[in-house]
């Protein structure tokens, strides 16, 4: 079913921003893009989904592997003992020593939701060459794989990665994994905030909705 994703404000990048824009999608491509108006006088039996704040390209993690590999995603179950955020560096090492293939795995898809969550559509670098279990988790997640980190993103050094791909202080258009346009894949990212200003500088940026090739794989309560 053709699907047309609308908010007050759509950022294609390389575009002008579109006011009251939508994306019309069909399948796993996008259809239309323009203001709300032009895009639903063009498709009126479209299924329209209207959200809040901005939306733009899905975003690229740059950090994939070291949140997948060197990384641990607590299961909501473990959030008690071990808290509800990722674990790095020695804590990590503590809990990789006795880590058996299953509870690995299950490591692994969390932080794919997670990458999801925060609107990311790629991932970037070299990715489970020789690791079954990674590579068979990226591949049944959906997400695409893309060389990187491009030139210029942020060392990686021995920081602790963050799923949010803006934490690395890039921009849209540098975050994104590419423009919007008609006959490009549908993959998208809603913002719960005011402008694209307020995507950056570490405050509240609420991602309420990814739509990956099409689907609807994350929605915000």
């Amino acid at each position: 079913m053709l699907t047309i994703h609308a908010a007050p404000l759509v950022l294609p990048v390389g575009a002008a921003a579109v006011v009251d824009g939508a994306v019309a999608v069909d399948g796993d491509r996008v259809a239309a893009l323009g203001t709300y108006a032009e895009v639903a006088a063009t498709h009126p039996a479209a299924r329209v989904r209207r959200w809040p704040g901005l939306l733009t390209p899905g975003l690229r993690q740059d950090r994939a592997a070291d949140l997948l590999t060197r990384c641990y995603h607590p299961d909501p179950r473990e959030a008690d003992e071990l808290g509800e955020l990722p674990l790095w560096g020695e804590a990590f090492e503590r809990l990789a020593a006795t880590m058996d293939a299953t509870r690995r795995s299950g490591s692994i898809r969390r932080g794919l939701q997670r990458m999801l969550r925060h609107g990311t559509t790629h991932l970037a670098g070299p990715l489970g060459a020789d690791d079954p279990a990674l590579r068979t988790a990226v591949a049944r997640s959906g997400l695409v794989r893309v060389p990187g980190p491009p030139a210029g993103a942020a060392p990686v050094g021995d920081k602790a990665p963050d799923p949010d791909p803006f934490a690395a202080g890039g921009d849209l258009a540098r975050t994104a994994h590419g423009p919007l346009r008609v006959g490009g894949r549908a993959d998208l990212a809603v913002f719960d905030v005011p402008d694209e200003a307020a995507l950056y500088g570490g405050g509240p940026r609420s991602c309420v909705a990814t739509v990956l090739a099409g689907r609807l794989v994350h929605r915000a309560r």
